[in-house]
């Protein structure tokens, strides 16, 4: 697999392949077209769907992928967010991969569309993160603002702007 964009300690999504498709992506891409792709376990077995990709609207991240497993038309699926950090975008199978088994994506109990967990809450999001083995998104690197809303050295008003 070819490797297109390194993360250095960053919180984004790895990208390898060699596929460019049309339109803006690989690098910058509209969550919508990502919705629907299928993703692949570590070992090799289709996990689920993309349902949705929340955004930490404070940070300007992106925080999750929601993974849609199971079910029929859309009844009795299972939902697992998934820290993004934790996703390979595979442009030339078209697919998401994650380096977490089958299995234990399986026995993570998810939850339902009803019942969605407060993913801004940080002891939550820590315990996810560390079932991917990934450092949680909000720690990793400059982003302007701390998890409170606060900014940080590096934030916007320590850039220059022109006028």
């Amino acid at each position: 697999m070819t490797m297109l964009r390194s993360q250095s300690g960053g919180s984004g999504a790895s990208i390898t392949g060699g596929g460019v498709g049309e339109g803006p992506g690989p690098e910058v891409m509209a969550a919508a077209t990502l919705d629907g792709n299928k993703v692949m376990s570590s070992d090799g077995e289709h996990v689920g769907k993309i349902s949705d990709i929340m955004l930490d609207v404070r940070s300007g991240r992106v925080a999750y992928a929601v993974l849609s497993e199971g079910g029929f038309l859309g009844m009795g699926n299972t939902l697992h967010a998934i820290p993004w950090g934790a996703l390979t975008l595979d442009t030339a199978e078209k697919c998401f991969r994650v380096d977490i088994s089958a299995q234990r994506i399986k026995d993570d109990p998810g939850f339902d569309k009803d019942h969605w967990p407060s993913m801004a809450d940080q002891t939550w999001g820590t315990q996810l993160h560390d079932y991917y083995g990934r450092r949680p998104y909000w720690l990793s690197g400059p982003t302007g603002l701390d998890p409170t809303g606060v900014e940080t050295p590096g934030g916007l008003h320590d850039r220059p702007i022109d006028v």
